[in-house]
């Protein structure tokens, strides 16, 4: 063999061997790239899942949200063992003031924008505000409705005993924007600090008849009788949700907020009487 065949010889060997390298990088390089794919799938669901919720969910809500939420505090328990949900139901607008004033809460769902304002303009809310259902008026009277009421205006009938809501509660405050709309002027029994005080009265019989929502009446069952009355369309409420600052179960606080806007909870709303919002 000449020199000059080994040299060729020699550098077509170097060639095959720099190619069989690559081929072998690339191979590697290809496996890797699998191993990878097939590896961040499956980190990637489990980042993608919930983390699981527990602990307790205090519920700070208008009274006439008592029913409807304490079955969608039932069906949040249900479908996350290890949470409870508690409530407190009141007047808004005293639930507003215990949340400004301090009391610990996850979440406030106030029955008008007005009493949601107390807690937001004092940036005692985490979130924005956003509204879930609204609510109607109507006029609970004694079963069988004896006296005949067929209209507010029948309520200022000389001798009928009438309770409102205080005025600075929503139900309060819609009942007055309903009488002023129809300029009506009417005094009370009584003014009471929440709706479902207002329908005890009459569940009673301490009362002839109370403006109350809809949803109340419902409620009640034939401990009262509901009667519409038109005026009620120009003060329906609608009904704000919020997370509160410095909640001390936020993510479980969110997750109950979440069931109260779904279909689900929804279906449990309008079930009892409630508009969409």
């Amino acid at each position: 063999m000449t020199r000059s065949t080994r040299r060729t010889r020699t550098r077509t060997l170097r060639v095959a061997g720099v190619g069989a390298a690559a081929l072998l990088a690339l191979s590697a390089c290809s496996s890797s790239d699998s191993d990878s794919s097939s590896n961040s799938s499956p980190k990637s669901d489990t980042s993608a899942s919930s983390p699981k919720l527990s602990g307790t969910v205090t519920v700070f809500a208008a009274a006439s949200l008592k029913e409807s939420f304490t079955t969608l505090g039932k069906e949040f328990e249900k479908a996350n063992p290890g949470t409870k949900v508690t409530f407190n139901f009141g007047g808004s607008d005293t639930l507003a003031a215990s949340i400004t004033g301090g009391a610990p809460a996850d979440v406030f769902a106030a029955a008008s924008p007005k009493t949601m304002a107390i807690v937001t303009d004092k940036k005692d809310a985490a979130t924005p505000p956003a509204t879930f259902v609204r609510n109607q008026l109507e006029i609970a009277t004694l079963p069988g409705n004896p006296d005949k009421v067929a209209s507010l205006k029948d309520l200022t009938k000389s001798g009928l005993k009438v309770v409102l809501c205080d005025k600075t509660v929503p139900c309060g405050a819609a009942a007055q924007k309903a009488l002023d709309a129809s300029k009506l002027k009417l005094t009370p029994a009584s003014y009471e600090q929440d709706v479902k005080s207002a329908l005890t009265k009459v569940e009673l019989k301490e009362a002839d008849a109370a403006v109350v929502y809809k949803t109340d009446v419902k409620a009640a069952g034939d401990k009262v009788e509901g009667v519409e009355f038109p005026e009620s369309a120009k003060a329906i409420n609608a009904y704000p949700i919020a997370l509160l600052k410095d909640a001390p179960n936020a993510e479980a606080a969110k997750a109950f907020i979440a069931l109260v806007q779904s279909a689900e909870g929804q279906k449990v709303l309008t079930a009892a009487g409630f508009l969409q919002p």
